[in-house]
Order: C-alpha cells, then structure tokens, then sequence
C-alpha cells in the first residue's frame, strides 16, 4: 500500500463521500438518525447547494443513480429540457453562432429539484422538512466560505457591479469580495426554502403527498413565477457581450418533470458498469472500457507512458463518437448497441497505436451522426475577443487561457455525492448548474438559472443541435458499478468534459492496480482536451495532453516521444473523484484532496 494523505475510510454502518466536508457530515448525520442512502444523498445534495454556490446551485440540474439493497440500478434523470421558444432561428436572428456560457439565453429547465424529490418520495424515508433541514440552517446561518469561492466572486466581481446588481447584492456584501473562511449566509434562499416546505405541508399531510405538492410548488407555484418573471423582463449581459432576455417561461416549468430509466451498462473485469444514457456523456466512459478490454493494462505501471498514452488515444475515439452521435434520444436517433459492441470496439482499437493521434477520429456507422467537419470548424477557429474576460465564461469554475505558475490549469468543475448505508442501498450522484457566476441572482428565491443550453450546437442536423423541449447532451455523468462477487461502487467526480476521464482513471487503477480506493483517487491525475469543448465557446485542443507533476520524469519524456502536447499541471490539480463501495461485508470509501475540501465519512 502506497502513502495517502488520509486513509481509506472502512466499517459497517455506513459511508458517505462528497466534494464538501460539510455535505459528507449532513449526510452522515442522517444516516445516524435511521434515515437511508437516499434520504442522505438528498440533504447532502441540498447542502451542496449551499456551501458550493460557485459550481452548483437550486437552478441547475443533476443525474443520479441508485441501487436499492437486492435491486436493480436505476437512473433519474435531472436533466432539463430547453424552452419552448428556443430555436436555432431565435438565437441565430440575434447574431449567434453559438449558445451564450452566461446569463438567461443559456437557461434550460432547472431539474435537480424534482429529481431531487423523485429520489425521496420513492426512495427515501423520511419527512420532506427533515432533509432539507441542514441547507436551510447553512442558508440561513452561514457556513464558512471556501477560497475558491471568493476567488470566483472576485474574478467576476466587476461584472456583478456594472451588470448584474441582484448578484452584487448577494455575493458582495459592502461591496467587497467575502473573506475566505469567513461565515457566509444566503437568508433568501433560506426563505425560498422553508416557504417551499410550508406551502407544502399545508397542501398534504401524508409524507409523500407533502412531497408531491413541493414538486407542484416548485414547478408552478411561486418559485416558477419568479423565474419567469425574471426571465421575462430582465435584459442581463452575457459571453456574447450582449444584453438578453430569457426564453424560460412559466408553462415550461410546469410541463417537465423528472424521469426514472433504465442505464446503460457494459461488463469489464467482472464489473458491471452502470451509467446514464446519450443524453449525457455517460456512455463514453463505456465505449473506452470496450476499447480497452482487449488491452493488458494488467503489466502497465499505473503511472507509466504505456498505461497514460493508451487510455489517453482510448479517450480520444471515444470523445470523437461523442461529439458525432450523441444527444438526447427522445429526439435523436443514437447506435449505442453498435458503439459498445465487441465488434465495433475490436475495430476501433486498431487505431491506436505507438504515437499519439492529432486528428479527431469517430466512427462511420452509416445512417447515424452529424456533419463532424462543421463542428470542428467552429471548434478550431479562434475564440470570441469576449470569451474569457468582463463577461465570465462557461465553465463553473471562471478560468482563463493565461498559464499560472506556468503551469495549465484544469478549467470546469461541479459537485459529486456518494453514499452506501448498512442496508445495502447506494446511490450516486453529480449536482451542477445554476453556478453564482452563470447569471444573475434571481432576487425573490436567493438563487440563479444554470446554463446548460451552451451544450446545444446552433447547427441544424448534428445529434446535439438545438431544439425545444431537447435535452443538452449534458456532461454531468455518474457512475454505479456492480461485481459479479456482490460488491458494489459508486463512483464519480466534477470536471465538465473530463469527468469520464478521471473516473475512469480512478476505476482502472482499482482494477487493474489493485489501488484501494483512496490510492486510486490520490493517483497522479491526467486528462486530454482532444474533443470540442462542451462549454462556450466550444473550442477544442487538439492533440493535448495535461499530467500532474507527480508523474515520473520519464513518463513525460516517453509520452513527449509519442508526440503528445504536453501540458505539466499543478502537482494535487487534475481530478476530484469521492467514491464509496462494498468489499468483503465491509463498507467503504474514499475522496479528493485536491483543493482541501472533499472528505469521506463513515463508520
């Protein structure tokens, strides 16, 4: 066993693993008071909410998978779909190539809410009231205040000023960027809260009525109303460098709901893989486990040039097929059976090879995909004077394209929750969207819309075009694995496009090195930005490939040799994956330390 900075958390009772220490405990808390996985998951991901504003928020969305003790995975979909009133034409008649990163063009139907819900009225046990408890003490009386987030507020704090004053109001008290580790509260969000919770207990007494009548608060009571009112007379500055209205409206809101369905699924290793279906990015990580099942990364050094340059030219064809066939399958046609057949896999594997690929590669299954050329036109072509500047940009974590330290930076990031209880039931999940800086503070609910309709191409005829009432093809992707011997793991991590690479790595390393799983998570990160970005402006990066500086000096010599772009990052830089899992009758878990603030829990 190799030197963790904390160990392997390991007992009986139950396990929790989060991106925030506070999330972890809420949820753990939870369980501590006989409430089960799922109850746990929910008030942690409320919690999350709350003390991660700069990566997630009420008005985003959330992809969640669960396993009940002795049943089938499940997957909800949180995932909302664009207006009604968003047309390609609605866009391209303001002068838009593609979809804003910021402010109210960008908004799709926020769905963590009701899937939230979803999850606790069939899954979970306890009262409504009490799950939200935790987020509506830390909205209402402070929680302290990560770096990063200040560092968020103070890298668009000139926006919020000049443009956005519902956010300056929130976000910068006195008119100045909150201190680090200072108490930070959100009283309004608090109120939207508790009012939620007690239009809805007087509407039905029976638990999971007084649940459904939150959902019917949420989706056409008041919070509906503000979000639309908003939507509707609000003119808000964006990436584009232009003031625009909402499309969201009331009747969207309450058309949607969340959604349950079967996931996607490919056997490795006497591991059944779990993940979302095309409408995420889920099936990608899937697609490379095919490519690499006829791989002997078994005799790879985990940190070595072999094992990172093939699981990094893996990612790459399967990243290519994303970007070609994927979108939401309600509306578009996607050939998964072929995409993660043997036959398909054994085909594409002939593609990698020695040195390192500089082209984008998909495959060609006739009657299937988009025009790849017109993607990679606007991919490759330089980016908006605006993008990365006054206006924000898309990712959750404000980023820019200058180097610090001399070093790449890993640009997106979001949240992640995990929890197994002692009855056998797990569940994972991927909160984001609705981030402080994706647009402003609605003032009534202490909260923004997310952003997720800059996924969508303003191409007619690719799989991930524009429509309304279409789902993004979303990057949030959660991961539940099954084994053949009973184990089970959920697994997964922030990081926009990268998060079915560092998962990935994470699982590999568990496999194949034997990792536990806080070696596997502490494991030098890497990643490749060879594929159109999901966020604005949607650039790609052909042929790159960032590694922490804790890989070996002749790990990046070798991969130098094959012809890779080498970017070196930060040491503790690349990955933030929490994962919990069941071995041996004992529960487990492990998390990030990369950036001071995951923590696992149990006992």
């Amino acid at each position: 066993m190799s030197f963790t900075t904390r160990p392997e958390i390991r007992g009986t009772f139950g396990a929790v693993a989060s991106t925030h220490w506070l999330a972890s405990q809420t949820a753990m808390a939870i369980l501590e008071r006989g409430g089960n996985a799922f109850d746990a998951a929910v008030a942690g991901g409320f919690v999350l909410q709350v003390v991660e504003p700069h990566l997630n928020g009420p008005g985003g969305e959330v992809p969640i998978a669960l396993k009940p003790a002795g049943g089938a995975v499940e997957i909800v979909c949180g995932q909302g779909p664009a207006p009604r009133a968003a047309t390609i034409q609605a866009y391209r008649d303001q002068g838009l190539e593609v979809v804003p990163g910021t402010g109210l063009l960008a908004a799709t139907v926020p769905g963590a809410f009701d899937a939230w819900m979803l999850l606790l009225r069939d899954h979970g046990s306890l009262p409504l009231r009490d799950v939200l408890e935790p987020a509506i003490q830390y909205a209402r009386h402070g929680y302290p205040l990560v770096p990063r987030i200040a560092g968020t507020i103070e890298t668009v704090a000139g926006l919020f000023r000049d443009e956005w004053p519902t956010s300056a109001a929130l976000y910068l008290p006195d008119n100045r960027v909150p201190t680090p580790g200072k108490r930070f509260a959100n009283p309004t969000l608090a109120d939207t809260y508790e009012r939620l919770v007690r239009e809805a207990e007087g509407q039905a007494r029976d638990r999971d009525d007084v649940i459904e009548a939150a959902r019917h608060v949420w989706a056409e009571g008041f919070v509906a109303e503000a979000i639309a009112a908003f939507c509707r007379t609000q003119e808000v500055m964006d990436t584009s460098g232009a003031r625009h209205a909402g499309l969201l409206d009331g009747d969207d809101l309450a058309a949607w709901r969340a959604t349950k369905e079967a996931p996607v699924a490919r056997d490795y290793h006497g591991w059944r893989v779990h993940k979302a279906g095309a409408w995420s990015q889920g099936p990608v990580l899937l697609q490379q486990l095919a490519l690499l099942e006829g791989v002997d990364l078994d005799r790879m050094a985990p940190t070595g040039a072999e094992f990172v340059h093939t699981v990094t030219e893996a990612a790459k064809l399967a990243f290519a097929d994303r970007e070609l066939f994927y979108g939401d399958p309600d509306f578009v046609d996607v050939p998964l059976e072929t995409l993660l057949s043997d036959t398909y896999a054994e085909v594409r594997r002939k593609l990698i090879g020695r040195e390192a690929s500089r082209d984008l590669r998909p495959g060609d299954i006739p009657g299937y995909g988009g025009d790849l050329n017109r993607l990679l036109e606007l991919a490759l072509a330089p980016p908006p004077e605006q993008a990365l500047g006054a206006f924000g940009g898309g990712e959750p974590t404000v980023q820019d394209d200058r180097p610090k330290h001399g070093d790449r930076q890993a640009p997106g990031d979001t949240c992640h929750i995990d929890v197994i209880d002692r009855h056998g039931n797990a569940v994972t999940a991927t909160p984001s969207g609705g981030w402080l800086q994706s647009s402003p503070v609605i003032p009534d609910l202490g909260f923004c819309l997310g952003t997720r309709a800059q996924m969508f191409w303003l191409e007619d005829g690719q799989p991930a075009s524009l429509a309304p009432g279409k789902r993004p093809r979303t990057t949030l992707s959660v991961s539940l694995a099954t084994h053949a011997d009973g184990r089970v793991l959920a697994i997964g991590t922030p990081g926009g496009d990268y998060q079915d690479q560092w998962t990935l790595h994470a699982f590999l390393r568990h496999v194949h090195a034997g990792h536990n799983l806080q070696e596997a998570i502490e494991a030098p990160g890497f990643k490749t930005d060879h594929m159109p970005s999901s966020f604005y402006p949607r650039r790609a990066k052909l042929g790159t490939l960032d590694l922490e500086s804790r890989f070996p000096e002749e790990t990046f010599v070798e991969l130098g040799r094959r012809g890779h772009h080498i970017g070196i990052s930060d040491p503790w830089s690349l990955g933030r994956v929490t994962a919990v899992g069941t071995e041996d009758g004992l529960i487990k878990a492990g998390a990030n330390p990369r950036g001071m603030q995951g923590y696992a829990v149990g006992r």
